[in-house]
């Protein structure tokens, strides 16, 4: 019987031993798991450049909008200034110019937003 015993236990000893580990399964099943995720990654690595893509025509659209006009507003500036004396400024030239500045730095803000 002993010998029957014996050889059960090494039996068992064996076939664990071959049997593979937790860790081992997870080791083999995580190359599977990075694979799978680096094909998720793909779509979400695209949509994000086409929404980055968009999002730089949107801003490059604001850009060209807010510079025209920026140039309107100061050729009206230059007119209204045209207009006045030396001892006169009207209300609307400082009116225009304190626009010309706000729009002047919006226009500066979407520029370095770029970088």
């Amino acid at each position: 019987m002993p010998l029957k015993s014996l050889s059960r236990i090494t039996l068992v000893l064996v076939l664990t031993a071959a049997l593979p580990s937790q860790s081992n399964t997870f080791l083999q099943l995580d190359p599977l798991a990075a694979q799978k995720a680096g094909i998720e990654d793909r779509p979400r690595a695209r949509m994000e450049r086409d929404m980055a893509k968009k999002a730089n025509q949107a801003r490059q659209a604001d850009l060209k909008r807010d510079t025209e006009k920026l140039l309107k507003l100061a050729t009206e500036l230059k007119e209204s200034v045209d207009k006045t004396s030396e001892s006169t400024l009207s209300l609307d030239v400082i009116k225009k110019a304190e626009e010309i500045e706000k729009l002047a730095r919006s226009v500066k803000d979407k520029m370095k937003a770029a970088y």
